[in-house]
This record gives C-alpha cells, sequence and structure tokens, in this order.
C-alpha cells in the first residue's frame, strides 16, 4: 500500500469512529512510523506502507479508533517547543499551560529579578511545567511534587531526557515542600479543575480521571491547597493557578483567607501575590 492510499482509507475509519482530527491524526502516525516529515510524504504519495511499519500503524489505529489520545499512542507529545514522554498515567499537558510559562517568564524578567527565587510544580504529573521553567532559568532551584509515583517515575523519565535538575518528591499537594528557612517562591498550580457533571471529550476519557476532575465545582484541590498554605509561615510570595475562566471569581475567593490577592490573569491562568 502507498502513502495516499493509506491516508484515505485509514482517515475514513477516523471519522467513521468519531475522531475529529482523522486525516492530521493520520500524518503524525505516518511521519513516526515512517522517520519522514509530512511535506515529504504528501509530496510523494508512491511512498510505500509496508511490513512491519504498516502493522505498527494498523495496531495504532485501532487505538485511536477507540478515542485513545494521540500521546499516549505516540509515548510523546510537544509542549513549549520540547518533546515529552507520556503514557497512561498522565495527563497530557495542554496547550493552555503554556500560558503559565510565559506569565512565570514575565515575572521573573520584570518583577522579581532575583535568582534566589525557588519554583514549586505542585501536582507535577508530566514533569513539563517544572522542566520547562528550569530549562527556561537554569539558575532557578525547582522541585516537583505529585501525590502518584507513578506520575514522578515519568517525570523523572523526563527530567532525565532534558538534563534538568529537578528535586521530585512524593507527597500530597504542599506537605513535603517546606524546610526551616526556605527560599522566597513561586509556586505553579495546574490541579485537577474539571467539574464532576462535566462531560469531557472521548480521548479524555482514557485519561487518568484523578488529573481532570477536581470535585463537585472542580476547585476542591485548589481549596486543599490553600488550606495548607494558611498554616505556614513562610508562605510562597507568588502563585500561578490554571481553572476554568468562570472559576477565576471564586478561585479568587479561595485564596484570600491563606493571604493572596489576584494581581493578573490570562486566559486559564491566574497570578496571585501574597499581601
Amino acid at each position: 500500500m502507498n502513502t495516499n492510499d493509506w491516508l484515505v482509507e485509514n482517515t475514513k475509519w477516523l471519522e467513521k469512529a468519531g475522531v475529529g482530527t482523522a486525516r492530521l491524526d493520520c500524518l503524525v502516525l505516518l511521519e513516526d512510523a515512517t522517520g519522514k516529515d509530512r511535506a515529504y510524504l504528501l509530496a510523494h504519495p508512491e511512498f510505500p506502507v509496508k511490513g512491519s511499519t504498516f502493522h505498527k500503524l494498523e495496531k495504532q489505529i485501532e487505538k485511536r479508533k477507540k478515542h485513545v489520545p494521540l500521546a499516549q499512542i505516540r509515548g510523546k507529545t510537544e509542549f513549549y517547543g520540547r518533546e515529552f514522554i507520556i503514557n497512561q498515567d498522565v495527563l497530557e499537558p495542554r496547550p493552555e499551560s503554556e500560558t503559565m510559562i510565559e506569565l512565570l517568564k514575565e515575572l521573573i524578567e520584570h518583577e522579581i529579578q532575583d535568582i534566589g527565587y525557588r519554583v514549586i510544580d505542585v501536582g507535577s504529573g508530566s514533569g513539563a511545567l517544572a522542566i520547562t521553567a528550569k530549562l527556561e532559568f537554569p539558575s532557578l532551584e525547582v522541585l516537583a511534587t505529585d501525590i502518584d509515583k507513578k506520575c514522578l517515575d515519568v517525570a523523572s523519565k523526563n527530567a532525565r531526557k532534558h538534563k534538568a535538575n529537578i528535586k521530585f518528591l512524593w507527597g500530597d499537594l504542599l506537605e513535603q515542600t517546606y524546610t526551616p528557612n526556605p527560599k522566597p517562591s513561586i509556586l505553579l498550580c495546574n490541579l485537577p479543575y474539571v467539574p464532576d457533571s462535566y462531560e469531557i471529550n472521548q480521548a479524555a476519557l482514557n485519561e487518568p480521571k484523578i488529573a481532570i476532575f477536581g470535585g463537585r465545582d472542580g476547585l476542591d484541590l485548589y481549596r486543599k491547597m490553600f488550606s495548607q498554605l494558611t498554616k505556614l509561615k513562610d508562605k510562597p510570595t507568588f502563585i500561578l493557578t490554571e481553572s476554568l475562566p468562570f472559576q477565576h471569581k471564586k478561585l479568587a475567593q479561595i485564596a484570600r483567607p491563606a493571604g493572596y490577592k489576584q494581581i493578573g490573569s490570562e486566559d486559564f491562568i491566574q497570578l496571585f501575590e501574597l499581601g
């Protein structure tokens, strides 16, 4: 079978299964399997798809027909221009989360201008936020915490892949992150925030639900984290959070008793400052 015939046939199968990005997904899988970029594949429709390559793609298409996320099938995804290992144990980092890195960069470059700060990624998952922060600002100390050891295993692999020196901590939100006389810090918090009653797409149903849903209004874990902060003497100076835009007003109310006020927001991201 040649590239053109394979694309036509399998795009049709994925469309029939209700995959909205059928042709793009087929092209991505073809690129991975053949080692050729899509420009080459489209310019050479006669390029053969056969043997082990054909059988590998056949298995991958069957998974995609069942709405297994493309990143899980590939075992990787891209975030902020870098490739990260992904499997069924971690949530694929979303493009919305890249805004958190942009706001972190603005904060460090224009507000803090101090290499004495450390960054703590709370609920790190794949480690994409922590690793990106470290690679963008190598002088920063970066910690990452997660309650799931399987997530920490994936995050550690990603850190080794990118040669990022990060300390990973196993614990419930902030419980393992603070030591006597800590450095001033910035929290990156992309905690589960989808309300339990929300319907999510079929691909997301194949991702770990513990990393998606956050209780009745989606903010239970943020309540828990800010409750932990109320008990700390040395609180982080800044906190960046991700949630749905309609949740921002409520999240600002949740943050207030811990001593935080919102000083900025963009899309899904809010920036809080102590004081």
